[in-house]
């Protein structure tokens, strides 16, 4: 490290990066203060989570240095949490002399994992995680998972907190409490955050990083893969500068054009004059434990909901009643797209009718198939692409790609693209057939802003229409969208 560099800098000098052969960051020059906490944002794929991984150590450095990264650097990511998640499912498959595994602990995925146990058992008990310290962690909802990563990466005593996306998945008053306690410790610790929405900017943020993206050529002109560039780098004190960047963030996509279903892929009629979906004292339960009690709900035709409710009160169970992907579903009084259920139908006749996005689809979306054959697989309804798809299905799908601007990418590997990339293709995927039902389950979940307000307004499209009635799951309030008009709240019983 240069002497004259402050102690505690991290200093990153024309540092090139690469992320096997998908993802480079190039010619990165950026310097980090101990009195400085950052904010990453950028548009998807422009490498942001690859950055803050640089500064973890994550990547091979290829070109210019990295100088100063701590030995201790606590990070919170989907990534990281989606690896947990999977290291939980291998030990499915590994049921040797007919053992099925029940899954790790809460309490040992916490505590085995951490320095210092009076501030994780602070945590837990701040995160409302203690009732659930002896459920297996693949069992937890989404933002539970991410409350017990990051009670593992603060009760480690991190020289480097990097926390990719810490608030997404969180309910509001979870939101407030980490805002509130990532505040107690800011003179301690250095931050560096990717957030993709400038109103959850905590305001001990002095400084934003944006990053945005270019297609690298070979020198016979062939796609190599895209680089991320650091573009600028803005004090928050500098109000001009800062307001220019929140702009930017915010642009606005206007005339949208949905792409057509298909005609040559018609679904069977529905009767009009029966309700999309009914749940009658619907209930699900788990020994001793109430998720849902008694849940009366019934979903008519054109009738828009938005589903809401703190971590851990059931709203993904719910979902997965009406989908048939819940074993209780058998043993509750649930109406479907005219089937009672447990009269011999198939969960693909009830599938037919939904399309659905949600962060567990993404995770178990690991085939390695291309862009456009993940849209395509809508019309089918399965996780890659098993069955040779029409002319028709190709063009509709062209179409979505062009309007996600990814029509160059149509021939990339799904699971190579970013996390926010593959989200618009599986709202895309959800979409592409207009089915009579479309379930988003935190749709907006990893996407920067301006993906954030396209997929918003697409979604604000769909309501206009008559073919598609949307049941809409989120956490964050200003996310509200024109046309839904009925709201469904759930609370926490245990």
């Amino acid at each position: 490290m240069d002497p004259l560099i402050r102690p505690g800098t991290i200093r990153l000098t024309k540092a090139t990066v690469s992320f096997d052969d998908r993802f480079t960051l190039s010619e990165i020059d950026w310097t980090i203060t101990p009195d400085q906490h950052w904010v990453i944002t950028g548009t998807n794929g422009a490498g942001k989570s690859a950055l803050a991984a640089a500064l973890a150590g994550i990547g091979d450095i290829t070109g210019g240095s990295i100088q100063g990264l701590p030995s201790n650097v606590g990070i919170v990511s989907f990534e990281a949490q989606a690896e947990l998640i999977a290291q939980e499912l291998k030990k499915d498959d590994a049921d040797i002399m007919d053992v099925i595994s029940l899954g790790t602990p809460v309490s040992e995925m916490i505590f085995d994992h951490c320095q210092d146990h009076q501030i994780a058992s602070e945590l837990v008990e701040k995160f409302g995680l203690t009732t659930l310290l002896d459920r297996a962690f693949r069992k937890l909802s989404t933002g539970e998972t991410r409350k017990v990563m990051l009670i593992r990466a603060l009760a480690n005593k991190p020289d480097l907190l990097i926390l990719d996306e810490p608030f997404d998945g969180l309910d509001v008053a979870t939101l407030a409490m980490l805002q509130a306690h990532l505040a107690s410790i800011i003179d301690t610790v250095p931050m560096v955050m990717v957030l993709n929405r400038f109103d959850e900017m905590p305001d001990f943020i002095t400084h934003v990083a944006y990053l945005d993206k270019k297609s690298a050529d070979n020198r016979k002109g062939k796609k190599t893969g895209d680089q991320g560039r650091l573009a600028l780098t803005v004090d928050r004190q500098d109000e001009a500068a800062f307001n220019e960047l929140y702009q930017l963030l915010h642009l606005k996509t206007t005339d949208l054009s949905v792409p057509e279903a298909d005609p040559t892929h018609k679904l069977p009629a529905l009767d009009p004059s029966q309700p999309l979906v009914k749940l009658t004292q619907a209930t699900i339960q788990y020994g001793d434990t109430v998720i849902v009690d008694k849940l009366d709900w019934t979903i008519e035709r054109g009738q828009h909901w938005q589903l809401s409710g703190p971590n851990g009160s059931g709203k993904t169970c719910v979902l997965s009643l009406i989908t048939g992907d819940h074993p209780q579903c058998y043993t509750n009084d649930i109406f479907v797209f005219g089937f009672q259920r447990g009269n011999g139908e198939s969960i693909w006749q009830i599938k037919q009718f939904i399309g659905y996005v949600s962060t567990n689809l993404q995770w178990e979306y690991r085939v390695s198939t291309s862009c456009k054959n993940v849209i395509i697989s809508g019309f089918y309804d399965s996780i890659g692409m098993y069955t040779k798809p029409t002319d028709s299905q190709k063009k509709i799908a062209d179409q979505w790609l062009a309007l996600l601007g990814m029509t160059e990418r149509a021939d990339q590997p799904f699971n190579k693209l970013s996390y926010g990339d593959q989200r618009l293709l599986l709202i895309a995927r959800a979409m592409v057939k207009h089915p009579p039902l479309l379930i988003l389950d935190e749709p907006c979940l990893g996407l920067d802003e301006m993906n954030r307000q396209l997929v918003l307004a697409l979604i604000e499209k769909i309501c206009q229409g008559f073919e598609t009635t949307v049941l809409y799951v989120n956490h964050h309030a200003e996310d509200q969208i024109t046309g839904i008009e009925h709201y469904l709240g759930l609370e926490k019983n245990h």
